[in-house]
């Protein structure tokens, strides 16, 4: 790109502890593509690091791109870089967030969240005018940027190896982190001051809400400065402000902070109070790091965060309370340390433990977002720092597969690469995507924002969706609204606008809307969960699953013949519908017609132990109607049959002990001369090779015990040509002919030589133990007493004639004194008869 200079600016530049490592850091990337940065917080990483990197002379005029897991983070970020160059948000450095950004033709450093990465990579994989990423505060672990990671790697490893790639993070494992991405490694010593620690007991059957209050209280008579409390969220926080309202007043202030705020409000908490006004700010976790709070010397902490977690009854990711990571509770703690050194109330008991480190997001989430990204990308083999669980991948797949997303071989589809496009759960993609008149267009960006957030009814146990969405149609028509969450109300007015927005909607939201209305949009995010009402059980319902589900007794839904339910609860037998929407029939067949067949089909009656025959209409799994066809088609039956022996496995099958003991000997020989490459009749290769073998035998039957052990034999001796089996007679015998004339059979175990149970007295003469498979393994010898009970197991006959036959002989004459116990084995007569009586 040729010489690029950097023009000066009246930089203002505070005083960070990691000013003393820029010089490392410049030169670490002058050398290396990739460098790995740990600095705790208050280091300055975020704000200096993307500043001394804009005058290396690798980045040629790019840009560089800066990611941060969280909105509030990254517009406080891109403001004090802005502010130290004596500039406004927008030009040399600049945002994007969801829905928002500040960027112009001359930034140059772009503060980006997480997600925002992926999407620009999958439009432009070149990223000809990025020179670098920086992943700040990596050891959060966020899904997306993970994801951006291993993108951003592979990038780099197969067509910009000249892009730098910097991982910065406060908590994290750095040396095992930069040794899986080949990197260097620096660390920043932080600047902090000693932190007084103490956990402040909860009074018996007390909520947080009434001991975070108590705390705040003690800190404020206690100790100097401004508070910060950590909580979960914004409804924690909310209800902490309302406790704390008395306090409020011309020299204390009481501000929330967290990701939900207008921008105004959060700056206003990031920014130092006036002269004699003390604060306390109620933060969410995005005050844990990236962002810097003026002023704190106590901070008072939960313990908890909200967290995404796969919940499995709405098929999405979903925020739950959970208990924080020590290396989490160790950084909120040094909050309090910044200016001075500060106090700590940690609101749970001192005896509780902490995981020491935040798991990785992709090892607990859903994975159908990340399949779609991985799909898109045309590789599954990305250098994730974590690999993604397969079992949860693959239902990601099957997901998407079922939404029209991904093709039968796994590829993205047109719909798919469209679903991409709006950064969104597939299921909400596919739902915004389905719809094309207007007015169901605003319905589904309604939908939408009502999924994504929380419940805005209060304490209601309803299961509609219709209740919810009539809340928020009331909301706009400036109605009363009992019951509800008016702050959740306007959010959600916020977010459905966003979204008109974003799928270019022009229509306004409707004011009211038929029941089924709903449903009939609903149904293109949820088409596994497509339901209908049972015949005779009004509460029960078979899904688009083949699952059945169950309406609570008091359910509002009562009566509805068809449902699409977002929200199950999954349990042993049946799922308990938490949430859905009645759906229209017409409109379903309308949409979905290729769901809709008539088929012939066998099923297994597990009451009269064979099939029968039917023809059923259905949508997906759900039988819509069945009638009997009477006599059974015999290729289906036979196919059937094996799907049954498939389930229930090969023991169902009347084996004859001359098969089973074929398939034995088989066995034996492939573990002992593999190079003979003998098919293989193990449980696992049958069950696979089933209609090879078995499906011969079982054509023009209905029932699995119209199979005799002879139709079985043959099938499995199939297998195997006549020359086969000739070698695995000569190689592996099913008997041996022992030295009193009569034939014994061979024992053949999964593991282990063959065995043969034999009578001592059988074998008088014999020297050395028998031997198959050419010679290769020497039989086992059991050798019985006339009783038939063991006297000695053995490989070795000679050493037995020798040195342990005059002991058997001495303990068993008396015992069977009319059978033969001769002094000399080797020369006895072998029988296996007694001395006639008399003798």
């Amino acid at each position: 790109m040729g010489e690029h200079k950097v023009r000066p600016y009246n930089i203002v530049m505070p005083d960070f502890p990691i000013q003393s490592l820029l010089p490392d850091i410049l030169s670490a990337l002058d050398g290396h593509a990739r460098l790995v940065l740990e600095a705790p917080p208050g280091a300055g990483k975020t704000t200096q690091v993307p500043l001394a990197l804009r005058t290396a002379g690798w980045l040629q005029g790019r840009k560089i791109l800066m990611l941060e897991p969280r909105r509030v983070a990254a517009r406080a970020a891109a403001g004090f870089m802005a502010r130290q160059l004596d500039e406004a948000v927008g030009e040399t450095v600049g945002y994007r967030i969801r829905f928002e950004s500040k960027v112009s033709a001359a930034t140059r450093i772009e503060v980006l969240t997480e997600g925002l990465l992926t999407r620009r990579i999958q439009d432009d994989p070149l990223l000809e005018d990025v020179g670098a990423i920086v992943f700040d505060e990596f050891h959060e672990r966020h899904l997306a940027g993970d994801l951006g990671l291993a993108l951003a790697l592979d990038i780099q490893r197969q067509l910009r190896p000249d892009l730098r790639i910097l991982v910065m993070s406060a908590t994290l494992d750095g040396e095992r982190l930069a040794a899986q991405l080949d990197a260097p490694r620096l660390s920043s010593e932080g600047r902090s001051f000693p932190v007084e620690i103490a956990h402040f007991a909860a009074r018996k059957d007390e909520v947080l809400n009434f001991q975070a209050k108590r705390a705040v209280e003690q800190a404020l008579q206690q100790h100097p400065g401004d508070v910060l409390v950590f909580l979960p969220g914004r409804r924690e926080i909310n209800a902490l402000q309302d406790a704390l309202a008395a306090l409020a007043g011309a020299a204390l202030e009481i501000l929330p902070l967290h990701g939900d705020l207008p921008i105004e409000q959060q700056t206003r908490a990031l920014e130092p109070a006036p002269e004699g006004v003390r604060r306390v700010v109620l933060a969410s976790n995005v005050a844990e790091s990236s962002v810097t709070l003026p002023g704190v010397r106590v901070v008072i902490d939960s313990g908890l965060a909200r967290e995404p977690r796969f919940d499995p009854n709405s098929g999405f990711s979903r925020l739950e309370v959970t208990a924080i990571s020590q290396a989490s509770a160790d950084q909120r703690a040094g909050r309090a340390g910044r200016v001075s050194s500060g106090w700590c109330y940690r609101l749970w008991p001192a005896s509780q433990r902490l995981e020491p480190m935040r798991r990785a997001e992709i090892q607990h989430s859903e994975l159908g977002a990340l399949a779609l990204e991985l799909a898109a990308w045309g590789s599954m083999d990305l250098p994730f720092v974590d690999a993604p669980p397969s079992g949860a991948l693959q239902a990601g797949r099957d997901l998407l597969q079922s939404l029209g997303a991904l093709d039968d071989s796994g590829r993205i589809t047109p719909l798919g690469k469209r679903m991409l496009g709006l950064g969104t759960h597939p299921r909400l993609a596919a739902m915004l995507l389905a719809v094309h008149d207007e007015q169901e267009k605003a319905l589904a960006c309604d939908l939408a924002a009502l999924i994504e957030a929380r419940d805005p009814l209060l304490g209601a146990r309803r299961d509609d969706w219709q209740a919810r969405w009539q809340a928020l149609a009331d909301f706009r028509a400036r109605r009363s609204v009992p019951g509800a969450n008016a702050a959740a109300l306007k959010q959600l007015d916020l977010t459905a606008a966003q979204w008109r927005r974003r799928v270019r909607c022009e229509a306004k939201p409707p004011a009211s809307v038929p029941a089924h209305a709903l449903g009939d949009v609903l149904l293109h995010a949820f088409p596994d969960r497509i339901a209908k009402q049972h015949d005779s059980e009004p509460l029960r319902y078979q899904l688009a699953s083949g699952r059945m589900a169950r309406l609570h007794p008091e359910s509002s839904l009562y009566g509805e013949p068809w449902l699409c339910a977002s929200e199950l609860r999954f349990e042993a037998k049946e799922a308990l519908v938490l949430r859905a929407a009645p759906i229209d029939e017409h409109r379903l067949r309308d949409d979905f017609p290729e769901r809709f067949r008539e088929d012939d089909v066998v099923r297994w009656d597990e009451t009269r132990n064979a099939l029968l025959s039917r023809r059923e209409k259905r949508f997906a799994q759900i039988v819509l109607s069945s009638q009997s066809l009477g006599k059974v088609d015999p290729e289906l039956a036979a196919a059937a049959l094996c799907a049954v022996v498939r389930q229930k496995g090969l023991s169902v099958l009347p084996w004859s002990g001359k098969a089973a003991q074929f398939r034995a000997r088989v066995g034996f020989l492939r573990r002992a001369m593999p190079e003979l490459g003998l098919p293989d009749c193990g449980d696992a290769a049958l069950l696979d090779g089933l209609e090879t073998w078995l499906k011969p035998a079982l054509r023009g039957k209905s029932r699995l015990d119209a199979l005799d052990t002879g139709d079985l034999g043959e099938a499995l001796y199939a297998l195997f040509d006549w020359n086969t089996r000739r070698q695995v007679d000569r190689l592996a015998p099913a008997a041996l002919t022992v030295p009193s004339g009569l034939e014994r059979t061979l024992s053949y175990d999964e593991d282990g030589p063959p065995v043969l149970a034999v009578k001592l007295q059988e074998l008088f003469g014999l020297a050395k133990s028998p031997k198959v498979a050419d010679g290769r393994v020497t039989v086992m010898l059991h050798l019985l007493s006339p009783g038939g009970k063991p006297l000695q197991i053995t490989q070795d006959l000679r050493n037995f004639w020798n040195s342990t036959y005059a002991e058997v002989k001495k303990e068993m004459k008396g015992r069977y004194p009319r059978h033969p116990w001769p002094d000399d084995p080797w020369n006895a007569p072998a029988t296996h008869r007694a001395k006639p009586r008399g003798t």
